[in-house]
């Protein structure tokens, strides 16, 4: 049974060192199309942001004052700020705003975060309709980044480069790691056509196609990743703007993030069950066949190392406790040294440090495509030491849940 279990830690290994690696690859091909550009959009088509809130009163306004900042023809921007049944005042907040030109503020019972995003879809006229969490600030060039690349017909929609906003502590900058890890993903994504995720910070769409494909759906409180899905298998192309930076707020304990980060996984694995007919299904390229098979197994092949690792540590520790027993601990004391001969070589062992290696190298290419010092970062180190210990609680708990169909809530 012990053998069993080593050759499938083996062969799940060489699946993540193939995909980190065929990641690698990808980019390294296309990786003159990642240079910032200062280009001006030939075209400026009217353009609205949808803010949805429930209970932002205090982060609402700073949000609202960088979407205003934006370097954008006033005259083709709206800002569309829609009160979701708040309780905390944020109607009240959103009050300083009623008399800005561009500003329309919008008042609705709670009906959670997609009704929010469809009640200003429906109201809106532009070209072009986004949306943009009221927890998070824009850039003031974002989004004309953004618009540079609707001049292409054939795109629907564009995802922004997002960024963790002021960290301050270890569960913060663990995000910024992996934030910037995401960044390297959903480039390479964007390259394959294989983008899965339009994030709630500042994603942006042809206002069209939601004639097509329909408005937002409850979607196991996940729409973004719904949407894109939608948008996948309507055959519409997504991109990455990775130059178009927003920064957005992360969650500051162990506790917010776990229940973040279940109501992610739970709505990746429910979506995913939605749209299984993605799966290795002709036209859909390297999304179908490659990357959401990889990503589902992922969760999979993350709870099995984790089981594997709580083995292994318990079979050392009865071993030791057994040796110790048998033989004493002695009563000199023993100067440590260095013996190359005792140097792990089991190939598990290898293959791990390769891998983190690996994604460590793929992190720092991921701030080198947001645009940040290209170097090894504090952020990378708690990464590297916390992260696998934090997620395998998420993990279990999301496939715990949808296994057994139970809900999530969304904070």
């Amino acid at each position: 049974m012990a053998d069993i279990g080593v050759v499938i830690a083996h062969i799940f290994l060489f699946v993540s060192l193939y995909f980190e690696i065929f990641l690698l690859v990808t980019f390294l091909e296309r990786r003159h199309e990642v240079g910032g550009s200062s280009e001006e959009p030939t075209l400026f088509p009217t353009v609205t942001v949808i803010v949805p809130c429930w209970n932002e009163v205090k982060t609402l306004a700073r949000t609202v004052k960088s979407l205003l900042a934006l370097e954008y023809p006033k005259e083709k921007l709206s800002i569309f700020i829609v009160d979701d049944g708040s309780k905390d005042g944020t109607w009240e907040a959103m009050q300083e705003f009623k008399d800005a030109p561009m500003v329309t503020l919008f008042r609705k019972k709670n009906g959670g975060k997609f009704t929010a995003l469809n009640l200003g879809i429906e109201q809106a006229t532009s070209e072009i309709v986004g949306c943009l969490d009221a927890d998070s600030i824009v850039k003031p060039d974002a989004l004309k980044r953004i618009i540079k690349h609707f001049e292409d017909p054939l795109i629907s929609a564009v995802t922004p480069g997002i960024k963790i906003n002021n960290p301050k502590n270890i569960i913060e900058h663990i995000q910024v790691a992996e934030y910037t890890f995401s960044a390297f993903i959903r480039k390479v994504f964007s390259f394959m056509g294989a983008i899965y995720i339009t994030p709630g910070p500042f994603s942006f769409f042809r206002r069209d196609i939601f004639k097509t494909i329909g408005l937002y759906r409850h979607a196991h409180n996940t729409e973004d990743l719904e949407m894109a899905l939608r948008l996948q298998k309507n055959n519409l192309r997504i991109v990455n703007a990775h130059d178009a930076h927003v920064y957005t707020n992360a969650p500051r304990t162990p506790r917010t993030l776990y229940k973040q980060r279940v109501r992610w996984i739970h709505g990746f694995l429910e979506n995913a069950k939605d749209y299984r007919s993605l799966f290795f299904k002709r036209g859909h390229g390297d999304l179908s066949f490659f990357i959401l098979p990889t990503a589902a197994l992922s969760i999979f092949l993350a709870l099995y190392f984790t089981g594997f690792a709580l083995f292994n540590t318990v079979i050392f520790i009865i071993n030791k406790s057994i040796e110790f027993s048998a033989v004493g601990f002695g009563l000199v004391a023993q100067v440590p040294h260095l013996d190359w001969f005792f140097l792990k070589t089991e190939s598990i062992f290898i293959i791990s440090m390769i891998l983190v290696l690996l994604t460590t190298t793929l992190i720092v290419i991921g701030r080198y495509i947001l645009d940040q010092r290209v170097t090894f970062s504090r952020d990378i180190v708690y990464f590297l030491l916390f992260y696998s210990f934090l997620a395998p609680f998420w993990l279990f708990t999301s496939v715990y849940r949808t296994t057994f169909a139970k809900k999530t809530s969304w904070r």
